[in-house]
């Protein structure tokens, strides 16, 4: 990240001090004895020391990171600038009198002088000021830069989130059709590779349309039946138009593989899962038959579909339970809309 330089337009820098110039005339216009030649001599001098007072203190700031990075005001380079100031304007009156000989010397240089500090005061504090708010926006740029890679890498991770258990039951299953001749093996291995492949084309992208979500559940699926056969079922109540809305890769799978991780799955207590879409939202509902020992949930796998539905679309998932059934409500994700 390229950071922007600190710079004061010279149009500011320019007309404050013409302006400044015009305004201490004000003051001469109500003399008895106006002359001109004072006023615009006065004027000059005063336009040209704001204009020495700017550059020369925009030409210190790089002194105020290095040496007073807390605060960026530096006492010592304010007195310094104070101190060349009354230089530079002790020489700038000595000129107008070798000019205009007849003004006493004195008290014209004492105003002129009170002059000089109150500029030099007022334009340091006031460039100081700005270089503060320059230095803020940067650190608060730089900060949402950081929050908004920080927010992407945590995404990236949650697209990569993939459950080892599966894999090794998996694994677990193949061997045991192998052990056993099972006609159904060579079917096993084709989906289990279907699956994975899915993963990899599908895990780095935001979203896919739910009908290849749906492709990747039945895959998924068709390995939980080998596992499990006819203790678990999933039933589609899908309408048509919804196949072409869009969810986050992975979703339906990490909801069905929660519903196996807290209820019972077995030919006594089959579990059966129903995928229907209501509204502006598709719903994943099973009926609660909850383990005895379920063990302690870490809610990763619902945290990281909300978290995904945060990230993308700025909307949470809702999750209603009672007595009998668990139901979670996705927000559905329309391309023109939301994609």
């Amino acid at each position: 990240m390229i950071k922007k330089t600190f710079k004061v337009s010279a149009g500011i820098i320019w007309l404050s001090s013409i302006f400044l110039g015009v305004l201490t005339t004000v003051p001469k216009i109500a003399e008895k004895y106006f002359s001109v030649f004072e006023a615009i001599t006065d004027a000059l001098i005063t336009s040209l020391f704001t204009l020495f007072v700017w550059y020369f203190n925009i030409y210190s700031l790089p002194k105020f990171s290095r040496h007073t990075t807390e605060t960026g005001f530096s006492p010592p380079l304010l007195i310094r600038s104070i101190g060349v100031g009354v230089l530079v304007m002790f020489l700038m009156v000595g000129a107008q009198k070798l000019m205009m000989p007849s003004r006493e010397f004195g008290p014209f240089m004492l105003m002129f002088e009170v002059r000089g500090i109150l500029i030099n005061l007022v334009f340091y504090m006031l460039l100081h000021l700005l270089y503060q708010a320059h230095q803020n926006q940067q650190v608060m740029v730089e900060l949402e830069r950081t929050k908004a890679d920080n927010m992407g890498a945590q995404y990236e991770l949650l697209k990569q989130q993939v459950n080892p258990h599966f894999l090794f039951n998996s694994l677990n299953t193949l061997k045991s059709m192998v052990e056993l001749e099972d006609k159904n093996s060579v079917d096993f291995i084709l989906k289990l590779s279907d699956f994975y492949r899915f993963t990899l084309e599908n895990r780095k992208l935001d979203l896919i349309q739910l009908s290849e979500e749906i492709e990747i559940l039945d895959a998924y699926m068709f390995l939980l039946k080998a596992r499990f056969e006819e203790g678990i079922s999933l039933e589609y109540r899908i309408e048509d138009e919804h196949y072409h809305t869009w969810v986050p890769p992975f979703t339906l799978q990490l909801l069905v593989e929660n519903c196996i991780k807290h209820n019972v799955v077995s030919l006594d207590y089959p579990l059966h899962i129903v995928l229907y879409s209501e509204g502006d939202h598709l719903i994943v509902e099973n009926k609660l038959q909850l383990k005895n020992n379920p063990g302690r949930s870490t809610g990763m796998g619902l945290d990281n579909i909300n978290r995904r539905y945060l990230h993308l679309l700025d909307k949470k998932i809702e999750i209603e339970t009672n007595q009998d059934s668990f139901r979670v409500k996705l927000p559905i994700i329309h391309e023109r809309t939301n994609h």
